[in-house]
């Protein structure tokens, strides 16, 4: 099921050898990091109708490993959290990139961490890049009128996460 996505990010490792998992240059960390994990996303992208137009709320997803584990959840900051309670908080990094009008966009993010009751798992994590996005845009604008004003949708997504860390 997840054989499309990972076969794209090696095909780009493979396109640049010197950066792995690189997807553009405006979505790469600045040198001295490193990917230290990917995780698969499953969710929902979650936005508001004020009568004439739809704005973004949060994001609600699951993320597991490649054996399909549940590890981290992902919701409004952006925050991702571990299992182990530790918590990285995004912040946009660089320019979205759009690679397809239906699905939302790649990004970048720089991070600020704190460790969890049972661990720190996420702790180390210094950016988060989020590729292979799938779904999630906002409902179509003539969606959101008087009679939608105050509703709230949530439209289904996939993406992968990258986190990356500083090398040492």
């Amino acid at each position: 099921m997840r054989i499309l996505p990972i076969a794209v990010l090696l095909s780009l490792a493979i396109a640049a050898p010197a950066q792995a998992h690189s997807v553009t240059d405006t979505l790469q960390p600045p040198a001295g990091n490193k990917v230290f994990n990917v995780f698969h996303a499953t969710g929902v992208q979650i936005y508001a109708c004020n009568g004439t137009a739809w704005s973004f709320v949060a994001p609600r997803a699951n993320l597991v490993n490649d054996a399909g584990k549940l590890k981290v959840i992902h919701f409004a900051g952006p925050t991702w959290q571990h299992k182990d309670g530790s918590k990285a908080v995004g912040t946009l990094f660089a320019a979205p990139v759009i690679v397809s009008a239906t699905a939302i966009p790649w990004l970048l993010l720089s991070t600020t961490t704190t460790p969890g009751p049972f661990g720190d798992n996420l702790v180390k994590t210094t950016f988060i890049q989020r590729v292979n996005t799938a779904g999630g845009v906002a409902p179509a604008a003539a969606t959101c009128n008087a009679a939608t004003a105050g509703t709230q949708a949530e439209v289904p997504y996939t993406a992968d996460y990258v986190f990356w860390k500083a090398m040492h």
